[in-house]
């Protein structure tokens, strides 16, 4: 088979794998301390800080959708700028809008739930498996953007609303995981849905965890350095890709939900 053949049957994301999920989790970390550092540490305040990330998120989203393969570290690097923003957008919707993290958390999931809706509308599918095209790609970063705002939402609800702290919030989001894992190994429940509840929970764990990091010994924190675990998290990346296999997803040619 010619290379042709081959790349029109290789998604445009990495395939799912123990290595997928586990730089997942870092960089949902680092979009916490990250977008932190940049709204708090620096002072940009929540509206600046989102304005920079978004203009930045929307830069790599066009060179992922024009690029013609998939490359580990534009994926990843795109990822990162779409969890620091859902942290920004999060904080700036719970707190300067002032709807709560009750209101944001509900109206981000209606977002999501829109999206993944007109997704599956248009092509049947909501499978990550199929993002090869410019048109499934746009639907899939619109999901990835409102999963990790969403996300951010959540980990602020479950350690301040709850009362639980980000440490047994942290905690929660971890046995959710857990039930997910079980659920794919010991039943035959959809794995697209499993794969999207998964990668919803990853976020409000790296939230959850990112604020546990950087937030003050008074609210429950480490008060570590934001730029220095921010760094920390990028090298562990950076890392995880110069020795870990990163490849891209088969494309079938019929997926169902």
């Amino acid at each position: 088979m010619n290379s042709v053949g081959v790349d029109a049957h290789l998604s445009k994301i990495p395939a799912v794998t123990l290595t997928f999920w586990l730089i997942k989790i870092a960089a949902t970390t680092l979009g916490e301390t990250g977008g932190d550092t940049v709204t708090m540490t620096l002072n940009w305040g929540y509206l600046a800080g989102t304005a920079l990330f978004s203009s930045v998120l929307v830069a790599l989203v066009v060179v992922q959708i024009v690029a013609k393969k998939f490359h580990p570290y534009l994926y990843w690097t795109t990822i990162i700028a779409s969890t620091t923003f859902g942290t920004t957008m999060a904080d700036f919707a719970d707190r300067s809008l002032g709807i709560g993290y009750t209101g944001g958390s509900s109206l981000l999931l209606l977002c999501l739930l829109a999206v993944l809706g007109l997704w599956y509308r248009s092509q049947g599918t909501i499978s990550v498996d199929t993002v090869s095209t410019p048109k499934v790609e746009a639907f899939y970063w619109a999901a990835i953007t409102f999963s990790q705002t969403l996300g951010t939402a959540l980990g602020d609800w479950m350690a301040d609303s709850t009362g639980l702290g980000y440490e047994y919030g942290a905690l929660v989001f971890s046995v959710g995981l857990a039930v997910i894992a079980a659920l794919y190994f010991w039943t035959n429940v959809s794995r697209v849905a499993l794969f999207w509840a998964a990668f919803i929970l990853t976020r409000p764990l790296g939230a959850t965890v990112g604020d546990y990091l950087d937030k003050p010994v008074s609210d429950g924190g480490l008060a570590l350095s934001r730029p220095i675990a921010t760094a920390v998290l990028a090298a562990f990346i950076l890392l995880c890709l110069l020795i870990l296999p990163q490849r891209a997803g088969r494309h079938p040619a019929s997926v169902k939900v």
